[in-house]
C-alpha cells in the first residue's frame, strides 16, 4: 500500500493512503462536530409513532441550515439525508413512512460536509423502552467500538482493529457483519484504507499519524449473514434477528487517535437521549 501526504493527492481514491497534516484534523474536525451535533438535535424526536422519514426531513433542516450538506442527498442516487435501519436491518434502511414502535432500536447514520471535509458517524436509538437483550446488544457494540478505537494508534495495523472488535464481540456470543467496513474519508466521502471489524493482530495496513478513517462495526444478535433487499440499499440479518452499529470518524495522531464524531453533550453513548 502507498501513502501520500494528501495536499499532494489527487481529488479521487487511487488506491493510496492519504496522510493528512493540521489543516485536514482542523476541517475534520468541524465536520465530525456537526454531524455529532446532527444526530444530537435528533435524539428527543426518537420516539414510539415517529417516521424515519420525519427524522431525515430533520435531519436535512439542520444540516442545511448550518451552511452545510448533506452527503448522501443524491450519492449513487440516493435520495436521502440519513440511512436508518431498524431492529433487524443492518445498515443503509431507507427512511420512510412507516411510523417506529415501542421498544424497536435504531440506527440512525449521517455523513455532513463541512468546507469540503466529511463528517461521517451513526448511533443507536430506542423508541420507547427497548428489552433487556436490546440493551444489552447495543452496549456490547458501543464497547467494541471503542475497543477498536483504542487499538487505533500508529505502529499498529487494521488487523489489530479488526481482532479487538472481533474477538471482544465473539466472546460476549455475538458476531460480526463481515460483508461492510469502515473506510478512509476526508475530502472524499470514501477513501483508502478500507477498515475490517474482524482480523488477526499484526495484518493489515500499518496505521501511519495523519491517516483518516471510520470504524463502524455491526454486531448480531445471531448469525454474521446479511442479505440486500430489492432496492438495492437496504441489507438485512437473513435470520432478522437483531442488530446494531456505532460509527465514529477519527484520525491517527502521534500518540494514539482523535475521536472528530463524539457528541458535545454526551450523547454519543448507547441509547441515550
Amino acid at each position: 500500500m502507498n501513502y501520500i501526504d494528501a495536499t499532494d493527492a489527487p481529488a479521487l481514491r487511487d488506491g493510496a493512503i492519504k496522510l493528512h497534516g493540521s489543516a485536514g484534523f482542523e476541517g475534520m474536525r468541524n465536520a465530525g462536530r456537526l454531524a455529532a451535533e446532527c444526530l444530537d438535535h435528533l435524539a428527543p424526536m426518537v420516539q414510539p409513532g415517529v417516521t424515519t422519514g420525519a427524522l431525515d426531513d430533520a435531519a436535512r433542516i439542520f444540516v442545511l441550515d448550518h451552511g452545510a450538506l448533506p452527503a448522501t442527498l443524491g450519492y449513487r442516487g440516493y435520495k436521502h439525508s440519513l440511512c436508518t435501519s431498524i431492529n433487524h436491518v443492518v445498515c443503509h434502511g431507507i427512511p420512510g413512512d412507516k411510523p417506529l414502535k415501542d421498544g424497536d432500536i435504531l440506527n440512525i447514520d449521517v455523513t455532513v460536509i463541512v468546507d469540503g471535509w466529511h463528517g461521517d458517524t451513526s448511533r443507536m436509538y430506542a423508541a420507547g423502552q427497548p428489552n433487556r437483550r436490546a440493551e444489552r446488544l447495543m452496549d456490547v457494540t458501543y464497547d467494541a467500538l471503542m475497543l477498536g478505537i483504542a487499538a487505533a494508534k500508529p505502529g499498529n495495523r487494521t488487523g489489530d482493529i479488526g481482532h479487538a472488535i472481533q474477538s471482544f464481540a465473539e466472546n460476549e456470543r455475538y458476531s460480526i457483519v463481515e460483508d461492510f467496513c469502515g473506510h478512509g474519508l476526508g475530502q472524499l466521502f470514501h477513501d483508502s484504507p478500507n477498515i475490517l471489524h474482524y482480523g488477526r493482530p499484526g495484518e493489515g495496513e500499518e496505521l501511519r499519524t495523519g491517516m483518516f478513517f471510520t470504524i463502524e462495526p455491526m454486531v448480531n444478535l445471531g448469525r454474521p449473514s446479511v442479505k440486500i433487499l430489492s432496492d438495492g440499499w437496504t441489507a438485512v440479518t437473513r435470520d432478522r434477528k437483531l442488530t446494531a452499529q456505532f460509527e465514529h470518524s477519527i484520525g491517527i495522531t502521534e500518540t494514539g487517535c482523535e475521536i472528530f464524531t463524539t457528541s458535545p453533550v454526551g450523547l454519543h453513548k448507547p441509547y441515550a437521549a
